[in-house]
């Protein structure tokens, strides 16, 4: 049982999202707050079924929450509660080196897995410790230690968390040419999913594929050019995300990810799920195969501040 400080902090953390997070879904989560309420179809003769779907999806990864009804009858907004997010997990992640073999995967790496992301700016931290699978390997080994990170317009590796922030405390080195493919990493996960499509409005739609419903949408800002299509499975959860483009130059943001064995990965429950096992192949390698071990989705204090190199860096 949580102690009464951790239930006071809890408490605290939930206020502090929900005045946070109001404004941004009143503007985008509108459809979803007033679906079912006898509201009819838009023009395109899909607003219900698209807002009915969006509910439900982020209803099965119980990241909003849901106040239809306030005081005297008036309608309030939905709040979303996920902001800030640690998981940790283990498995296996593929190098982009030739293989051994022809024909066989790329090079593959035991890996301990630890990720800190944040929708508000937008930004991602990813720490992985590899180890060499034993398998002979063309074009060098890959690191042992890496932490990758992204923040709004600017990428940059770590060489200890923190570093390039404060003098003499590691190096940060600037990585300007992943900034659209990190950042499509924190937008394809299940919650960053619901929040583009919520985000897309009208030009996100809802169809019927071999009995499964899809939701199929545009990215934009520094993603634009690049789709998303995600499978929800009967229980509404995010089971296969598809990203495409038709921009040559954005090849690298082609992907496929599938996610299984939701549930509460919480040490204490916040009735948020998350994935228990992310597959994702990326131009059709297989890239990445994790099982989560564990997820703090109580909204966790994560920073991501942008050391001055790095800031430098992106201005030339």
């Amino acid at each position: 049982m949580p102690t009464k400080a951790k239930m006071i902090k809890m408490l605290m953390i939930a206020a502090v999202a929900a005045i946070a997070f109001q404004p941004a879904v009143a503007q985008t989560g509108k459809a979803i707050a007033t679906a079912g309420s006898g509201d009819k179809p838009g023009p395109a003769g899909d607003t219900l079924d698209r807002a009915k779907t969006l509910r439900a999806a982020a209803d099965a990864l119980g990241m909003v929450r849901w106040s239809d009804i306030g005081a005297g009858g008036s309608r309030l907004p939905a709040v979303d509660v996920v902001n800030t997010i640690e998981l940790w997990g283990s498995g296996t992640t593929y190098g982009s080196g030739q293989a051994y073999k022809s024909g066989a995967y790329w090079p593959s790496f035991k890996t301990e897995y630890h990720v800190a992301l944040a929708y508000n700016p937008p930004a991602m931290r990813v720490e992985m410790t590899r180890i060499n699978s034993g398998a002979p390997v063309q074009g060098g080994i890959a690191p042992l230690h890496a932490i990758q990170v992204v923040r709004d317009k600017y990428a940059w590796d770590e060489s200890e968390m923190g570093a390039g922030l404060v003098p003499g405390k590691g190096i940060a080195t600037p990585a300007m040419a992943a900034v659209n493919n990190r950042l499509l990493q924190l937008w394809i996960l299940p919650y960053g999913v619901v929040k583009a499509a919520l985000a897309a409005g009208d030009t996100a739609r809802i169809s019927i594929e071999s009995g499964a419903t899809v939701i199929t949408f545009p990215l934009s800002g520094q993603l634009a050019g690049v789709t998303v299509k995600a499978t929800l499975d009967a229980k509404n959860e995010v089971v296969k995300v598809e990203t495409r483009t038709d921009n040559p130059a954005l090849g690298e943001m082609v992907t496929e990810t599938e996610y299984s064995d939701y549930v509460d990965h919480g040490e204490i429950s916040t009735d948020i799920k998350s994935p228990g096992h992310i597959v994702q192949k990326q131009g059709g390698h297989l890239v990445l195969d994790i099982q989560v071990k564990m997820v703090d989705a109580n909204n966790p204090y994560l920073v991501f501040p942008v050391p001055e190199n790095v800031k430098k860096a992106a201005a030339h």
